[in-house]
């Protein structure tokens, strides 16, 4: 089939064009490059513009009358930027998609999935939490997040369109075949600061080691970015299948099982081959224990489970890091100036 992927030149969204090339689906890339590369478009259809701008995905629609699907990744995702600009977030993440909705659904397009959040769930839904668990979304980013999911079931409801939202929860790694990965240098959260105790700035520090878990440090569901990409396909691929309340359905998207710091350093140390400087430390303000994903629905609807492990989320972060300036260069010196995709 043909899907369009918005966002399609961010971590998330090429890795999600990736997994529809490899099983044989053509991905058109539509991606402001805010925050994608041009890197990313690169042996694909790319057309460079805003998600709400109506010309645009005219352009795109006259062009690929046979589009199935529109796989939506393009948003904003900083938390802590979402706080400071709350309204920047609610018009990017929540305005733009309602515009989008509008714009796919005149031009006949009535299949939606979208990437949401669990961090629409809040941070202390744990352990283990499942899509019938209460929402608390904690930042606008969050919050965007659920409006979005809101805005589905509306439309949906009204016969709009069908939608499937996917929660996914912790994404790390890059695609095993190193075409993309994370845009920044470095890996944020927990990895960078892996990272950074690896190279000599310190030890990293546990923060806090009394939290109510299996042996006691934090808690999160680290899912590999090219599994998050594989249900993005398999959700495609049984759009018409999955059952739905009045057509919109959310499902988590996680291994299931979490993973402790404790764990994360000893895979880390046994994928590097070295021992990692290592703190025990207070709890900070505002963490929490952390949660994992039920991912049942997952399992019955999509016939989707995470196949690769956090030692292979490492992995392929540490193999990208080394490729990553020279996919960047390479994009470069191609120059930006192909924005229309073929």
């Amino acid at each position: 089939m043909k899907v369009l992927v918005t966002g399609g030149a961010g971590y998330i969204g090429a890795s999600v064009a990736s997994a529809c090339l490899d099983a044989g689906h053509t991905p058109i890339i539509l991606d402001d490059l805010s925050a994608g590369v041009h890197a990313f478009t690169s042996g694909r259809q790319f057309f460079a513009g805003d998600v709400a701008d109506g010309a645009v995905l005219a352009e795109v629609f006259a062009a690929h009358p046979d589009i199935a699907a529109v796989v939506h990744c393009a948003a904003q995702a900083v938390v802590p930027e979402s706080v400071a600009h709350p309204l920047e977030y609610y018009h990017s993440n929540v305005a733009k998609t309602v515009e989008l909705v509008e714009q796919v659904a005149r031009h006949g397009c009535r299949r939606v999935l979208v990437s949401s959040s669990a961090a629409v769930y809040g941070p202390a839904a744990g352990p283990a939490v499942s899509e019938s668990s209460p929402l608390a979304p904690a930042s606008p980013y969050a919050r965007s997040k659920v409006m979005v999911e809101q805005v589905l079931a509306d439309a949906a409801a009204a016969g709009v369109l069908r939608a499937i939202a996917l929660r996914y929860f912790n994404p790390i790694g890059a695609d095993p075949k190193l075409r993309t990965g994370q845009q920044a240098r470095e890996p944020g959260a927990v990895l960078g600061r892996l990272l950074a105790a690896q190279r000599g700035a310190g030890p990293f520090i546990i923060a806090g080691t009394d939290w109510p878990t299996r042996d006691g440090t934090g808690l999160r569901d680290y899912v590999h970015v090219w599994d998050v990409a594989r249900a993005h396909v398999r959700a495609l691929e049984r759009f018409d299948d999955v059952p739905s309340r009045n057509g919109f359905v959310a499902v988590n998207i996680g291994t299931g099982a979490g993973t402790t710091v404790r764990e994360l350093i000893r895979a880390f140390e046994a994928v590097t081959g070295e021992p990692l400087p290592v703190r025990e430390g207070p709890r900070r303000p505002g963490d929490v224990a952390g949660a994992y994903a039920r991912v049942d629905r997952a399992d019955r609807l999509l016939h989707w489970h995470a196949q690769l492990s956090v030692s292979d989320g490492i992995r392929d972060t540490l193999s990208w890091r080394r490729v990553r300036d020279a996919v960047l260069n390479g994009a470069r010196r191609g120059g930006a100036g192909a924005a229309k995709g073929a």
